[in-house]
C-alpha cells in the first residue's frame, strides 16, 4: 500500500521553535504493525533541545528527548498528538 498523508502541520513558534508533525497511513506490516508511520518534532533553535516522536523501522514507536531515547506505546493518532503536546510542555515548557 502506498503511504497516504493523513496529517501534516509545520510552523515556526515564538520566533525560536520549529514544529513539524506528519502522520501517514501505510499498510499494516511487520515494519508498521499499526498501519501508521509518523514523525512529530519540536526543536528549540536557540538551545538545540528537542522532542521527537517517531516509529521508523527497526525501532518501532519511540521518543527522543534531546539525546535520550525512550520507548513509546502507540494507541491512535489522537493520543499520539496529545502525548506529544504533553511532552513538549513538560520538556520544553511550550504549550501547543
Amino acid at each position: 500500500m502506498k503511504a497516504t498523508l493523513v496529517y501534516w502541520h509545520k510552523a515556526r513558534l515564538q520566533g525560536r521553535y520549529v514544529l513539524e508533525m506528519e502522520i501517514y497511513q501505510v499498510g499494516k506490516s511487520t515494519q508498521y504493525k499499526d498501519g501508521v508511520k509518523y514523525g512529530l518534532i519540536l526543536t528549540d533553535t536557540k538551545s538545540g533541545k528537542r522532542v521527537l516522536m517517531d516509529n521508523h523501522h527497526p525501532k518501532g514507536p519511540h521518543v527522543h528527548l534531546d539525546s535520550r531515547e525512550i520507548s513509546y506505546e502507540y494507541f491512535d493518532e489522537e493520543k499520539l498528538i496529545q502525548d506529544f503536546k504533553s511532552l513538549v510542555l513538560e520538556h520544553l515548557g511550550v504549550k501547543l
